[in-house]
């Protein structure tokens, strides 16, 4: 008989299987390694499947975590009826996360997070960008460049820009000159990520604040932005880099802390501080799950300055689950661990 047990499907990218594509399409093996850094959330949270199996099985579910190459073939024969996939990576370039989504719903099989076609859109920061604008979201204006040459010149800023790869996350591509005085040390800086990574750089004017990440799950389905966790993340200095971010996760995060080199940065709750500033992220967050279909589990970045003007960054549709901010999220909002909070979010949209 086949199984009628509400199930959760987590679909994940290892790092592993990133690599090694990688190193086959001609990358050298240290930016191999930083770019696969990227699925560090897998490396971590696989050690944590037996816990949310367990939490699982403690609602009335099973869970099956699936590697990616895998997911088409598991995937393959689930009944729509019983079963909810979790996407748990993303990617549409040099990660493939966001085949999971469409393969769930081609299959017609119920699925945790935005629609695919967000999956793409959120790692594309030009094009993200340009919807952002055009829902009349303060994200500052970009410019594009590719190896040396502008597709789109950035506007005029005083206060110079800040560079960043398009396509690529985890502060991958971010150096400690990536604020720059002069659109010629962009330019450079265009080739070098070029040069590494065969990406091209968002140039964006610098703006002001202190680093905000706002952070949602919804346990319950329709859950709103009073979900919405919204903490200064300090780190000590002014952005991160693609260095602090290796020091914090995965294989290269583990290696770090045995070095003495981890150091995570506070959390401290904007409301506390700047309340005004913490209930326009919540306007902010609500026109995101309004008019571009942003659900069930996200995360948004901002720069707030000290008079609560805010600048909109990026989002992200698959957050980072094992990363210290999100448990403390879980903690802090929900009272639970991370692996309780996922299977009760599971259970919510499969048993009621």
């Amino acid at each position: 008989m086949p199984d009628t047990k509400p199930k959760l499907i987590l679909v994940y990218e290892p790092e592993k299987a990133c690599f090694d594509r990688l190193i086959a399409d001609g990358y050298a093996p240290d930016r191999a390694t930083e770019i696969s850094s990227y699925l560090a959330q897998s490396t971590d949270l696989a050690h944590e499947f037996d816990a949310i199996a367990a939490a699982c099985v403690e609602r009335g579910l099973s869970f099956a975590p699936v590697a990616l190459d895998d997911a088409a073939e598991a995937l393959a024969g689930q009944d729509p009826r019983t079963t909810l996939v979790w996407t748990l990576s993303d990617g549409i370039a040099y990660f493939r996360g966001g085949a999971a989504p469409a393969l769930a719903r081609l299959k017609g099989l119920k699925t945790i997070g935005a629609d695919d076609s967000l999956f793409a859109l959120c790692q594309d920061k030009f094009r993200s960008g340009a919807v952002l604008g055009a829902l009349g979201l303060p994200v500052p204006q970009a410019g594009l460049a590719r190896n040396g040459e502008w597709l789109v010149e950035p506007p005029a800023s005083p206060a110079g820009w800040f560079v960043k790869p398009n396509r690529l996350g985890a502060k991958i591509g971010i150096w400690p000159d990536s604020r720059c005085g002069d659109l010629a040390h962009a330019l450079e800086l265009s080739r070098r990520v070029f040069e590494a990574y065969r990406d091209d750089v968002v140039v964006q004017p610098y703006v002001a604040g202190r680093n905000v990440r706002a952070s949602f799950l919804g346990l319950e389905p329709g859950a709103g932005v009073e979900a919405l966790g919204v903490a200064f993340v300090d780190s000590g200095a002014d952005f991160q880099t693609m260095e602090d971010s290796m020091a914090l996760y995965g294989e290269t995060g583990e290696a770090a802390k045995a070095e003495g080199k981890y150091a995570e940065p506070e959390l401290l709750p904007v409301g506390d501080s700047q309340p005004g500033a913490d209930a326009r992220i919540r306007r902010i967050a609500e026109r995101l799950m309004s008019g571009l279909g942003l659900r069930d589990v996200f995360s948004i970045d901002l720069r707030v300055e000290a008079d609560d003007t805010l600048h909109l960054i990026e989002f992200e549709v698959c957050p980072g689950l094992p990363c210290f901010d999100f448990r403390a999220y879980c903690r802090t909002q929900w009272d639970m661990s991370l692996a309780d909070a996922m299977a009760e979010t599971a259970a919510s949209r499969l048993t009621g």
